[in-house]
């Protein structure tokens, strides 16, 4: 016996009737029944509209009726959901896949945005030599240009967040209390016929002794043994003798190339070193000043044993032992000549990197770190020449992401992360100073790439605080890789140094550019057009107040 379930539908909400199958009995005739007459299926209907989701449904009273009316209704609604559920599975299975595993993606990713037509003309984030080169643009064209508006609120709510405080700069005192090994080694005063920074110190130790035993340069590393190997064997034959006491001479650099990783630093310590009056630490980038004082060999793997200052001077032995000939030379001795070789130190993190300030310095004042690495550095060496290198934000940072980034890299891959290192920052920035956001190690750590380092006015305003205007040389990587032979110029007269030979000046400024993108990184192509277009945006405010304070606009990085 078959029966219409149509009146049951509208009725189980009231009082039943008799015309619900549940009323009916035995004597029920289906021919007579003007509801049930003539329909062997009946088709489902909810609130007056017939259901078409997945199919009809087939009442059969038999069954039912083994049921009460409600508990039959919800069964069949039961199973034509997981019918529906089992089918939208088995679409997402093969969704997964096929279509995922060839990248034909039918859902894009949230913070995923299209190509817009642009200009091709785009510089390598990292070559000099193939700055004139072009990209081609990327061969994707998915379209993620709605989300953009939400990007661009974060960006708004972090600009006007934007303010440009003095910091207070820490007094003598309170910096001797934090280190007060490192004040007690070096000296107040430098010998005075040296252009370079250096001093004499007794040497306590035995002939048989090793001076280099407990250098953690040596001790960490392998790949600095051998520079290590060499010392030992020389070390002896530099000490200088003075009435039975033994005394090694001790230098610190004249000057230090501080910044930006990614932005042409290595190529221009390449270069610089092929001056016969530079010299440079025995590594090129110790972060002494930064990191290894502080007893981080590598970020990832937490805190060492502190580097001494003495390990740190270790590594300008090499240099010391030149300048030494030269002061125990008869041209110095007896014609009051001074020796011009001056040392160098090239570690990219000095500008920028203070996150460790958090774990060694107490009294910090809203989240900001009460002592910078310029106010050590300035304590002993009120006079030190500072060179900083920088490229357009936007470029370094995707430089950045493929020379770090170890898997999956890729433009669509960099955009995400950029979109949740906006965010992570924009949290900050609503309940931190900008200086408390840029310092601050918990945020630097989680922020998947570092928006942070391309802040370049913040850093150079905080050095300004200590240095004065004209011990600082500011150079942008475009000029350098442009004209070469000028920026290498600017750079020998602001350390003074003397005259070349033609055939030296060429040797510097012709050589093949250094630290150039590796062949798999280039072959990834530009970044996404929307992502440049979401880094200008965030970045403009500090590239304008940059340009104000160097007063040149060439550093608004404006593309014409």
């Amino acid at each position: 016996m078959r029966h219409c379930i149509n009146c049951c539908i509208h009725l189980l909400p009231n009082d039943l009737h008799r015309q619900c199958f549940r009323c009916r009995g035995p004597d029920h005739n289906n021919q007579k029944c003007p509801v049930c007459r003539g329909e062997n299926k009946i088709p489902l209907y909810t609130d007056s509209k017939q259901m078409k989701w997945l199919a009809v449904l087939e009442v059969r009273t038999d069954h039912c009726e083994s049921w009460n009316g409600f508990f039959c209704l919800r069964k069949g609604k039961l199973c034509s959901l997981m019918f529906g559920l089992i089918i939208m599975t088995l679409v997402m299975v093969s969704y997964i896949l096929t279509g995922a595993k060839h990248g034909l993606l039918l859902i894009p990713s949230p913070f995923h945005y299209g190509a817009f037509a642009s200009n091709p003309s785009l510089m390598d984030n990292e070559s000099l030599s193939d700055m004139k080169d072009y990209y081609q643009p990327s061969k994707m064209n998915i379209s993620y240009v709605r989300d953009y508006p939400s990007i661009k609120l974060i960006i708004d709510t972090i600009t006007s967040k934007i303010e440009f405080i003095t910091r207070q700069r820490p007094d003598l005192e309170e910096l001797r209390k934090q280190e007060p090994h490192m004040f007690s080694v070096i000296p107040n005063k430098f010998l005075p016929n040296s252009k370079n920074p250096c001093w004499y110190e007794e040497y306590r130790g035995n002939t048989t002794a090793d001076p280099y035993a407990t250098n953690s340069y040596a001790l960490y590393s392998k790949r600095f043994r051998i520079i290590f190997d060499y010392l030992r064997k020389v070390f002896w034959n530099h000490l200088y003798h003075y009435k039975d006491k033994h005394y090694r001479l001790r230098c610190l650099p004249h000057f230090y190339i501080i910044g930006q990783p990614k932005c042409g630093t290595t190529d221009l310590y390449d270069r610089l070193r092929l001056h016969p009056d530079v010299r440079f630490s025995a590594i090129k980038e110790p972060h002494w000043w930064t990191r290894k004082r502080f007893g981080i060999i590598r970020l990832r793997d937490g805190f060492h044993d502190r580097y001494p200052v003495e390990d740190y001077l270790d590594l300008f032995d090499l240099a010391a032992h030149q300048i030494q000939s030269v002061l125990q030379s008869d041209a110095v001795k007896e014609h009051g000549k001074r020796n011009n070789i001056i040392i160098g130190e090239a570690s990219a993190s000095t500008m920028w990197d203070n996150n460790a300030w958090i774990f060694f310095y107490d009294n910090s004042t809203e989240g900001e770190p009460p002592f910078l690495i310029q106010d050590f550095i300035h304590a002993f060496q009120p006079n030190a020449k500072l060179i900083i290198m920088l490229r357009d934000p936007v470029e370094r940072l995707y430089s950045d992401y493929l020379y770090f980034a170890s898997a999956n890299k890729s433009a669509e891959d960099f955009h995400e992360k950029v979109a949740e290192s906006l965010q992570l920052f924009e949290g900050c920035v609503l309940d931190s100073s900008l200086r408390a956001c840029v310092y601050n190690n918990t945020l630097n750590n989680a922020m998947p790439v570092r928006l942070q380092v391309g802040l370049y006015v913040v850093y150079l305003l905080d050095w300004l605080t200590v240095f004065n205007k004209d011990q600082i040389l500011v150079l942008r990587l475009e000029d350098h890789a442009s004209n070469m032979r000028y920026t290498m110029h600017m750079v020998f007269q602001f350390l003074d140094l003397g005259p070349l030979s033609e055939k030296q000046e060429a040797l510097i400024t012709k050589s093949p550019a250094s630290n150039t993108r590796r062949p798999e990184d280039r072959s990834l192509g530009p970044m996404l057009p929307t992502t440049k277009a979401i880094l200008r945006d965030f970045y403009r405010p500090f590239n304008t107040k940059l340009a104000q304070v160097l007063f040149d606009d060439a550093f608004l990085w404006k593309r014409t």
